[in-house]
């Protein structure tokens, strides 16, 4: 049995498949401008949101630190915080209002002081920064992994199949190779 990831277009980069211990890790010269940005988004996921958003929040944005030359260092903290919110929340459906938590996006453009345009054109730079897409499972929140189809398709074979449907040792191989984020049914609960 042969077992691995179907290949991205990206030319086979692998993406880690949890957000789980993120690393917000950031270059000395960036730490205060991290604490700024922070500062601003955790009080907003305080305010809307829940600390799921806050946590992934952090890690998009100890992320953009740690790029070489960072691009936080040009532009408002409080026009990052909004494109940085926006971003996370687009790739995990936040402006569906079916979701739980949901917003209306005026609403996190106008908690920010950010115009529409400004926060949508950010929040786009930061997509394409960190490579991010809708069910992207290294940015989605923990809760809504089990329903993310994304986070669960591996080859077996030669054939995609969803790794929650295949035995148990097929799955602590995937977990282990860092196909799938966990093995499902030994989770614990968020």
């Amino acid at each position: 049995m042969q077992l691995m990831n179907d290949e991205p277009e990206d030319g086979g980069r692998e993406k880690a498949m949890s957000n789980v211990g993120k690393s917000e890790k950031v270059p000395r010269e960036l730490q205060e401008l991290f604490k700024t940005i922070t500062t601003l988004s955790d009080d907003f996921c305080g305010k809307f949101l829940n600390d799921e958003y806050a946590r992934l929040i952090r890690s998009a944005t100890a992320a953009l630190c740690r790029k070489r030359p960072s691009p936080l260092v040009r532009g408002k903290a409080n026009i990052w915080a909004c494109g940085i919110t926006h971003a996370i929340g687009a790739v995990n459906f936040l402006f569906d209002l079916s979701q739980k938590p949901s917003l209306n996006a005026s609403v996190l453009y106008e908690a920010y002081g950010v115009k529409e345009s400004t926060g949508q054109s950010k929040s786009r730079l930061v997509q394409d920064l960190l490579e991010m897409s809708p069910f992207d499972p290294e940015w989605c929140l923990p809760s809504l992994m089990d329903q993310n189809p994304r986070a669960w398709m591996i080859m077996v074979d030669g054939m995609i199949v969803d790794a929650r449907s295949i035995p148990i040792e097929v799955q602590e191989i995937a977990y282990r190779k860092g196909l799938i984020p966990y093995i499902p049914g030994e989770r614990a609960e968020i």
